[in-house]
C-alpha cells in the first residue's frame, strides 16, 4: 500500500567493441489570489479558459472511457510511493469528478531525459483513466534551479537558452502525448508580471522557516559542505505558488512528481490551504512515484556517454532501443511494469517464461525495448531503431542505406576520410588502419575464415578493393570483423 502522508510528514512503501571509420520583468500586483476570488471560481467550477479546444479534446476522451481508479493502477505497477491524502484514492475512482493533474519539467536541456518519463507515464496513466493532464514548463523556475537531488547549485542558463530548452521539451511531449491530449503551459507566463514585495506580504508570510528548512531537500545541502544559496532555498516556494496558481486559475488539483519533489509538492498544498482554505470538497493533492533505479540501487537512467535522452536529435532511436535492450534480467520485469503499458497478465507471463527450459535470452527485454521506444519515438523510431539493429549484424539482409548507417554511427568508432583515400584501397589494408586488426596476417586470417564484412556481406578475397558501388550512396562503408568489431568510414570530402 502506498503511504498517505500529510505535509508535514511522509512514511515510505514497505560491449561491444566497435570502431566507426526573456524578457526583463516587469513589477505588478499578484492577482487572483484572494479568497472571495477563489470562491467565486469554485462556484462557476474552474476551466482552461485560454486553451478551451484542448480541454474539451480531454472532456470527450473522458466520456468515452470507463473511469479506471489510476491510483491503484500506479500501486499495482510500482509506480506510487506517496499521496497527500487517501481521498484522493476515491476521487480517482469517482465519475462525477474529474481530476486535472500536472507535472513540472524545468528546461535545464534542450531534451527531457529517462528520468523525466516516469512523470510522462504517470501523466498518461491518468490520461487514460479519462483524467485531465498539464505539462508545466518551468520557464522560471529553472532561472532558479531546483537543489532536490542535487550536490551543486545549477548552471545559471541565459533567456535564449531556455527558451531554445522550453521549445525543444514542448516538441517531445507534443510528440508523445499526440499534441491534442495535453495542455503545456509556460510558468513564466505570470512569473514574468510578479512583483517580488507583493510575494513576499501575499505569499511569503504563509511560508514557515522551520518547515523549508525541514524539508529533505534543503536538509542535506545545508549538511554539504557547498551548503545552499538563498535562491535555492526559494525554490520550494515558486513551485509551491506555481500549484496554487494551477489550482486557482486552471481548476489543477493534483500535482505529481518523482519521491525527491515530495517537499516541493507539500509546499504547494501548505499553500494553497493557508491562503483559498477550500472546502473538503475541493482540496489541492500531491502523489509522488519512486525514483528509477536498478536492482543494485544505482539510477536507472545514465550511461557511460551521459543522460539517456528522449529527444532523437540527442539520442538516436537505435541507441535508446539498445539501452532498454541491455536491462539485465534481474530489472526487466519490474521496469516492464513501471515502464510499459502492458497487461500486468502479459507480464507475469513473460516472467514464467524466462524460467521455463528453452526460453530465449533476452525476449523479456527486446519487448521492453519495443514497447519503450515506440511510446516516445513512435512507430516510425522503433521500425528506424529495429532495422539499424539488424543492420549491425554481419550477414544481415536489411539493405543498408546512409540513413541506416549514419543512426548507428554514434555507437561504432568512425573515421572520416578523403573519397579517393578510400577508394580502390585493400580492405585489409584498410581494416588494418582502422584498427580492427593489428597486423595483416590477423586480417588474412579471420577473412578466410569467413568473418571479414563490408556493408554485411562477406568478403571472400584477399585481394578485393574498395570499389564505387561499395560506397553506399557515395558517402559512407561499413567493415565488421567478426560480430563485434566494426569500422564505420565516411567521406571527408565528396570527391565525386
Amino acid at each position: 500500500m502506498a503511504a498517505v502522508a500529510t505535509s508535514a510528514t511522509r512514511t515510505l512503501l514497505s560491449s561491444h567493441h566497435k570502431l566507426f571509420i526573456s524578457p526583463t520583468s516587469t513589477s505588478s500586483k499578484i492577482t487572483n489570489l484572494f479568497l472571495n476570488n477563489y470562491r467565486n471560481k469554485i462556484k462557476t467550477s474552474v476551466c482552461f479558459s485560454s486553451i478551451s479546444s484542448l480541454q474539451s479534446s480531454q472532456e470527450t476522451q473522458t466520456q468515452t472511457h470507463s473511469r479506471l481508479n489510476v491510483i491503484d493502477i500506479l500501486e499495482k505497477r510500482g509506480l506510487l510511493e506517496s499521496i497527500t491524502s487517501d481521498n484522493l484514492r476515491s476521487l480517482a475512482s469517482s465519475r462525477d469528478k474529474t481530476l486535472k493533474v500536472y507535472c513540472g519539467f524545468d528546461p535545464t536541456a534542450e531534451s527531457l531525459h529517462l528520468g523525466n518519463l516516469l512523470g510522462i507515464i504517470v501523466l498518461s496513466w491518468f490520461l487514460r483513466s479519462g483524467h485531465q493532464v498539464v505539462a508545466l514548463i518551468g520557464g522560471a523556475t529553472a532561472r532558479i534551479g531546483d537543489p532536490s537531488g542535487k550536490s551543486l547549485e545549477r548552471p545559471e542558463l541565459d533567456p535564449q537558452t531556455l527558451d531554445k530548452n522550453a521549445l525543444g521539451i514542448t516538441n517531445i511531449i507534443l510528440t508523445i502525448f499526440n499534441s491534442s491530449n495535453v495542455v503545456i503551459l509556460n510558468n513564466y507566463d505570470w512569473w514574468k508580471d510578479v512583483c517580488l514585495l507583493d510575494f513576499l506580504k501575499q505569499v511569503g508570510r504563509f511560508a514557515r522557516i522551520g518547515t523549508m528548512i525541514a524539508k529533505e531537500s534543503v536538509r542535506k545541502r545545508l549538511e554539504s559542505e557547498q551548503g545552499l544559496s538563498y535562491t535555492e532555498f526559494t525554490y520550494q516556494l515558486l513551485q509551491g505558488y506555481d500549484f496554487l496558481y494551477l489550482f486557482q486559475n486552471k481548476g489543477v488539483n493534483v500535482q505529481i512528481g518523482g519521491s525527491d519533489q515530495w517537499g516541493n509538492i507539500t509546499s504547494g498544498t501548505d499553500l494553497i490551504r493557508k491562503i483559498l482554505q477550500p472546502d473538503s470538497d475541493n482540496e489541492a493533492y500531491g502523489l509522488t512515484f519512486p525514483l528509477l533505479l536498478k536492482s543494485d540501487g544505482t539510477k536507472f537512467g545514465k550511461s557511460e556517454d551521459g543522460a539517456i535522452w528522449l529527444s532523437p536529435s540527442m539520442l538516436s532511436s537505435y541507441k535508446f532501443y539498445q539501452y532498454f535492450f541491455s536491462v539485465p534480467d534481474a530489472d526487466v520485469i519490474r521496469f516492464l511494469k513501471i515502464l510499459t503499458f502492458l497487461d500486468l497478465e502479459e507480464i507475469d507471463e513473460l516472467e514464467r517464461d524466462m524460467k521455463r527450459p528453452g526460453y530465449v535470452p533476452n525476449t523479456a527485454q527486446k519487448r521492453l525495448a519495443q514497447e519503450v521506444t515506440r511510446f516516445v519515438h513512435g512507430e516510425e523510431g522503433l521500425n528506424e531503431a529495429l532495422k539499424a539493429t539488424e543492420a549491425l549484424r554481419p550477414g544481415a539482409e536489411t539493405k543498408l542505406d546512409v540513413k541506416t548507417i549514419k543512426a548507428i554511427a554514434e555507437d561504432v568508432p568512425s573515421c572520416s576520410l578523403a573519397y579517393d583515400q578510400v577508394l580502390n584501397i585493400s580492405l585489409v589494408d584498410l581494416s588494418v588502419s582502422a584498427g580492427l586488426f593489428d597486423s595483416k596476417s590477423a586480417a588474412r586470417r579471420l577473412l578466410k575464415q569467413g568473418g571479414l564484412y563490408l556493408n554485411n556481406s562477406r568478403v571472400d578475397s584477399e585481394s578485393k578493393r574498395v570499389e564505387p558501388q561499395d560506397i553506399v550512396d557515395g558517402k559512407v562503408l561499413l567493415l565488421s570483423a567478426g560480430k563485434k568489431n566494426k569500422a564505420f568510414f565516411s567521406q571527408r570530402t565528396v570527391g565525386l
